[in-house]
């Protein structure tokens, strides 16, 4: 399993599957090693909770369950459009983000 994404954390993305297909989100959770992201308000499930001192009243909690991240899309900030991402390396800086519609980086 490959370990870098194309996605990182508090994206902007474009769900491209299953139920939640057609949602944007922002990403709270990146997952390497399984290949998966949690997306606010996307693939919400339910969690039972027994009473604790921190929840006393226990009950049914929803929370976003993690997609696979081949179901995401990034949203690039500058053009507003789901696109793909390529990988710039120019002399002296860091490997950067870069828009394939637009051209403008995404970091």
């Amino acid at each position: 399993m490959r370990n870098k994404l194309h996605v990182r954390k508090g994206d902007l993305v474009h769900v491209l599957s299953g139920e939640d297909a057609g949602k944007t989100g922002k990403v709270l959770e990146v997952l390497p090693k399984k290949g998966r992201v949690v997306v606010e308000g996307v693939n919400i499930i339910k969690k039972h909770a027994r009473p604790t001192r921190t929840n006393p009243s226990g009950g049914v909690i929803e929370q976003p369950g993690p997609i696979h991240v081949s179901n995401v899309m990034l949203v690039c900030p500058s053009c507003n459009t789901p696109t793909r991402i390529a990988r710039r390396r120019e002399p002296g800086k860091q490997v950067s983000r870069v828009c394939k519609r637009c051209g403008k980086p995404v970091d």
